[in-house]
């Protein structure tokens, strides 16, 4: 009995939550389904892996309370999870990948095809063809469009097979897209830019807005009115989309690769430091202006790699190059330790309902958390 409950002193919370798999190479990025019932893993030899949200053994089901001490308790899973469906490679490095429909996913082929990807992992015929290989990909469900891009130019798709070119050749390459929330506009960033373009109707440029490096990411606040952009070298862009203004956040220790916005807690996150970066936006941190910066979770010796915010209350999750991941109460320095180590964290997303948590590794690493409702009260 003592071994055992030595053993079960050492399971992390990772252990006891989370259905993992191993990928033969990297994890490069993942998103969950519109409908959230399937999550689907990018990796870098060019696959793609889906896995079924659903969970055949439940935390809830597993939970026991104590009657003597009131304790509650997890038993481990006692089944391996169903296996992910795997595709074959769609091109020669980790490819572009949206949620389309309600369940499906689009991916962008290094054929220059858009190629919907059922839950099932069945290919359907192409959405859109252009000259390829597709570098960058998005799709409003809203406005039923799907922007890709091949490094030079940016076309618009509405339906089947009719890519209508943005007025937009460039010299420096594209490679990241990004629809704002009621699909009508589109960020495209390009070269050490952004170009802004309205997408209603016919296609429109809005404005051009110069940055000191080329954008990694670009994320809408939820309500527009903001765009912030991870880059290359020297921090993070903040953006006025109406304007053109941006300010850039800078003293990053690292890149940041991801940038996140937490509508509860109306407040904006970024990784690359050594602790979690967050700002309210009642006072954005604009023009040197550092009286939002929110403190969260602990600072410490490794960097965070991914940040992702809990889509309805005031949590944010953090991956770190150690293989860490945490759970921090927005503003507090209060976490929650979900895996002590591991393989750096490459990528992190919350379902629609925030139940779940789906990682991305290095080491192949891919993983949804599933948190019991009881959790986060």
């Amino acid at each position: 009995m003592a071994v055992n409950q030595q053993t079960m002193q050492n399971l992390t919370l990772f252990d006891l939550l989370a259905r993992s798999w191993r990928r033969p190479s990297a994890i490069a990025g993942l998103r969950f389904s519109t409908d959230g019932s399937a999550v689907a893993f990018t990796s870098v030899d060019g696959t793609v892996a889906i896995a079924t949200v659903a969970d055949h053994e439940t935390p809830e089901s597993r939970l026991r309370v104590s009657h003597d001490l009131g304790q509650t308790t997890i038993r481990p899973r006692e089944k391996p999870p169903v296996p992910l469906i795997a595709t074959a490679a769609f091109g020669d490095g980790d490819v572009p990948l949206a949620a389309h429909a309600h369940s499906g996913f689009l991916v962008g082929a290094a054929s220059g095809e858009v190629l919907p990807l059922t839950a099932g992992g069945e290919v359907v015929a192409p959405l859109v063809r252009i000259e390829g290989p597709i570098v960058a990909l998005d799709h409003s469900a809203r406005a039923d469009t799907t922007a890709v891009g091949n490094g030079h130019d940016i076309f618009l798709s509405r339906g089947q097979d009719d890519a209508v070119q943005l007025g937009c050749r460039v010299t420096s390459s594209t490679d990241t897209l990004a629809f704002s929330p009621g699909g009508r506009r589109l960020a495209c960033g390009l070269g050490e830019g952004l170009s802004i373009w309205a997408v209603e109707g016919d296609a429109a440029l809005i404005r051009d807005v110069s940055l000191p490096a080329r954008p990694a990411s670009i994320r809408w606040s939820d309500d527009g009115t903001w765009l912030a952009c991870g880059l290359e070298t020297g921090g993070f862009a903040l953006v006025d989309p109406v304007d053109g203004h941006s300010s850039i956040v800078a003293g990053f220790p690292s890149p940041v690769r991801t940038v996140c916005w937490s509508q509860p807690a109306d407040a904006l996150f970024a990784s690359g430091a050594f602790r979690i970066a967050g700002w309210s936006m009642t006072a954005p941190p604009v023009g040197g202006e550092t009286s939002g910066a929110l403190e969260t979770g602990r600072a410490g010796l490794i960097l965070v790699e991914a940040v992702a915010a809990h889509p309805e209350k005031k949590l944010i999750a953090a991956g770190y190059a150690n293989g860490r991941i945490t759970i921090a109460q927005i503003g507090a320095r209060d976490e929650l330790l979900v895996r002590p180590l591991g393989s750096a964290v490459t990528a992190l997303a919350w379902s629609g309902d925030g139940r779940h948590l789906a990682v991305g590794a290095v080491d192949g690493t891919a993983a949804i958390i599933t948190f019991p409702a009881q959790m986060f009260k």
